[in-house]
C-alpha cells in the first residue's frame, strides 16, 4: 500500500394455414452481458462456471494493454457470449495517472466498467499525452497538491471525467470515487496479491490458472482454442 500511495427473439407465426407451426427455440444467452466483480476485485465478463477461465492483469497506462484490448475486444466477447469462456480483468496500478483511470473505470460498475475501460485504452495516447504534455510548472503544481486533491488533478488534467460521464459516471460521483479509501486499499490489494502470483509486468494472462506466455491476442487466441474455448 505505501508503494501505491507514492505512485499516486420473439415466437415465429404459422400463416400457411394447413401445417403445424414450428417448435419454439429459447434464444441463447449473451453472456457477453453478464459482468461480476470477482472476490479478488476483478470484473468478469462471462459465464461463472465456464470452462475456459481467461484472467489479465493489466494497467490503464499500459500501451501493449491498450493494443491488446483494441484488437481482442470483438473476437474475445464473441467466445465469451457462448459461455464457453469468462474474461476476468484485474487492475495492477503501476502509477498515480493510472490510478486515476483505474478508480474512475471501477467507478463505472459492472453495467459499464468495460465500456469504459474500452474507451480508457482506445483514447489512451489522448488522455496520457496531455498529462505527460504539462509544462515542469503545471507537473510541481499538481504533484505539490495534497494527496486527496492529486487524482483529482491528473483527472481534471488529462480530461478523464469528461471520458467517464460518457459511461455514465458524473462529475460529482468521478470525484467521490477518486478520493475512497476503500477503494485505494482495494486496488493496493491486488496490486499485492498479482505481485504474489508472479506478476511482474502487464498485460500479464493467466488461462484456468496457468499463467501463459502471451502479450496480445495472436498469441493468446491460440492457447484459448487448446483449452476448449
Amino acid at each position: 500500500m505505501k508503494r501505491l500511495a507514492l505512485l499516486l427473439g420473439a415466437a415465429a407465426l404459422n400463416l400457411s394455414g394447413g401445417s403445424a407451426a414450428a417448435p419454439v427455440q429459447a434464444a441463447q444467452k449473451d453472456w457477453a452481458t453478464t459482468v461480476t466483480v470477482t472476490p479478488e476485485g476483478g470484473f468478469r465478463m462471462g459465464n461463472p462456471a465456464a470452462p475456459v477461465k481467461v484472467i489479465e492483469y493489466g494497467s490503464m497506462t499500459c500501451p501493449h494493454c491498450a493494443t491488446f484490448t483494441n484488437s481482442a475486444k470483438a473476437p474475445l466477447a464473441a467466445r465469451v457470449r457462448t459461455g464457453k469462456v469468462s474474461f476476468e480483468f484485474r487492475n495492477m496500478v503501476l502509477n498515480g495517472v493510472d490510478l486515476t483511470a483505474s478508480l474512475l473505470a471501477r467507478c463505472a460498475g459492472p453495467a459499464n466498467f468495460f465500456k469504459l475501460t474500452e474507451e480508457l485504452f482506445a483514447t489512451q495516447d489522448q488522455w496520457v499525452g496531455k498529462i505527460t504534455g504539462l509544462d515542469q510548472a503545471q507537473k510541481e503544481r499538481l504533484l505539490a497538491l495534497p494527496e486527496n486533491q492529486r487524482l483529482g488533478g491528473f483527472a481534471e488534467a488529462g480530461g478523464l471525467m469528461q471520458i467517464a460521464a460518457r459511461s455514465g459516471v458524473a462529475p460529482q460521483q468521478g470525484k467521490a470515487c477518486l478520493a475512497d479509501p476503500a477503494a485505494l486499499e482495494r486496488l493496493g490489494k491486488m496490486y499485492e496479491a498479482a505481485a504474489a502470483l508472479g506478476v511482474t509486468g502487464t498485460p500479464t494472462f493467466f488461462v484456468n490458472g496457468t499463467k501463459i506466455h502471451a502479450h496480445d491476442w495472436g498469441e493468446l487466441e491460440p492457447l484459448i482454442k487448446k483449452a476448449g474455448g
